[in-house]
């Protein structure tokens, strides 16, 4: 199956396992490509163009974000009709093949290798796929002068060849977006780049952030997986991997073609070919995370009750009153935060190893979230189903409190290093919204959640 999109990442899930698993591959590898600014390369010189390029018009084509995983950025092609031949061809970069299947599929973009490829089709064909999506487009015609479409004409003929019809995609450097950008900018021998030279006030993260507001669980799970590589600000040449941000700048961009001695615009004939609302911008996955956190930790600090010290209370001093309720809120909660938390941990320390995704490396999070958590969803189901605590063993109980203890300590040097602005990652959000109810959290099931096996019980261990 051919899926066309933005991206395969980085979306964005109905249920929670396929969440997981597309989480694999929404986190994507951000390396430069370099631009296209110099007059045309040999490569393309022997490629032969129509006759009269009067009569080959090229066409700009915006769509708007959807609201599935890889088109929450929306999506850039060019259009090219040719009057001599009477042919009308969409050039779409973003197209990638799944066809054997979701998972090998996800595994080669966990680690890195991410082969998009350019397709080509009909307008009809084009439009009708983004109908059906229900996302808008946006057509403007490329004012271009006869050298100017040649050297394009060239480079579509020179892409379509089979050895060039596939290409490494990187998210912010080299999409459906840039492959447009880095066209047009060598037909008009770098003029775009030397438009856009400054520095725009947003970071990659907030782009990100502010794309992904339909699916809050991706733009969630996106900010704890990504690290400080995408937190400088961004170029404007590079802002131009943003479908509608392309657009927007090249609507600023003059042509070398003049009309009654007029200087036009590059583009122009701008035309809406069709229109439905943005996708509904859902609650922020930061404040969904921040009231379950702390509706279930103000619940069980309320179910607090003192009990009597006794050989089996052993260090406990405190229960929780109504079990049959605060076990299951404790197992509910434990159950969440121990596969997010694992799971996180897993994709950022695994891609460390086995990834070219080098914005998930040395990830200043992991001090957070820990692979190994994954093994307390044991613990969280007997919490949610026997309602009563974990009992440990005179070898188990070392390893249970050292653990605990590490995980307060990570969360105290997390704290540290965030006040002191000792890391260059941006970790503002989940500094406020997530960590002060883990952290909480946390004690409360070292406190609660486990118990000294009594005697008659050990022989059974």
């Amino acid at each position: 199956m051919i899926v066309n999109g933005r991206m395969p990442a980085f979306q964005l899930m109905r249920v929670f396992g396929q969440s997981c698993l597309l989480l694999l591959f929404a986190v994507l590898y951000f390396l430069p490509s370099p631009a296209l600014s110099q007059p045309p390369s040999e490569e393309i010189r022997p490629y032969q163009v129509p006759t009269d390029m009067s009569g080959v018009y090229f066409y700009l084509i915006t769509v708007d974000v959807g609201d599935m995983i890889w088109d929450n950025f929306g999506h850039t092609a060019l259009r090219v009709y040719d009057q001599n031949s009477d042919t009308d061809t969409v050039f779409n970069w973003g197209v990638f093949d799944v066809s054997g299947g979701i998972v090998p599929f996800s595994w080669n973009f966990f680690k890195g290798i991410m082969n998009y490829r350019l397709a080509t089709s009909t307008p009809s064909q084009e439009f009708g796929m983004y109908r059906d999506q229900r996302r808008s487009v946006w057509q403007d015609k490329l004012n271009l002068t006869n050298p100017q479409k040649e050297i394009l004409y060239r480079r579509l003929m020179w892409n379509l060849e089979p050895e060039n019809v596939e290409y490494a995609y990187q998210y912010f450097f080299d999409n459906c977006t840039t492959k447009v950008r880095d066209y047009l900018d060598e037909a008009l021998l770098g003029k775009v780049r030397r438009e856009y030279t400054g520095v725009t006030e947003k970071t990659f993260r907030e782009q990100v952030q502010s794309h992904y507001e339909s699916v809050p669980l991706i733009a969630f799970s996106l900010d704890v997986l990504m690290n400080s590589n995408i937190d400088r600000a961004v170029t404007e040449w590079e802002d131009m991997y943003l479908p509608l941000q392309l657009r927007d700048r090249l609507l600023n961009v003059k042509s070398d073609v003049t009309q009654n001695g007029e200087q036009l615009m590059l583009l122009n004939d701008h035309q809406v070919i069709m229109e439905f609302p943005a996708p509904f911008i859902k609650t922020n996955g930061y404040v969904v995370s921040s009231l379950l956190l702390w509706a279930a930790v103000i619940l069980l600090i309320l179910s607090l009750k003192r009990v009597p010290r006794s050989y089996f209370a052993g260090y406990s001093r405190v229960s929780l009153r109504a079990p049959g309720i605060s076990f299951r809120v404790l197992g509910m909660l434990g159950l969440l935060t121990a596969v997010f938390s694992g799971v996180y941990g897993a994709v950022m320390l695994g891609s460390w190893f086995v990834s070219d995704h080098i914005d998930t490396h040395h990830n200043f999070n992991l001090l957070l979230f820990w692979p190994t958590d994954l093994l307390g969803i044991p613990i969280a189901l007997r919490w949610l189903f026997f309602c009563k605590p974990w009992q440990m063993t005179h070898n188990s109980a070392p390893f249970i409190h050292y653990y605990l203890f590490m995980h307060i300590a990570g969360m105290a040097i997390y704290t540290a290093i965030g006040l002191f602005g000792l890391t260059d990652q941006s970790i503002y959000d989940i500094a406020i919204y997530v960590l002060p109810g883990f952290f909480l959290y946390t004690l409360l099931i070292w406190f609660l959640g486990f118990e000294p096996v009594k005697p008659k019980d050990v022989l059974l261990l």
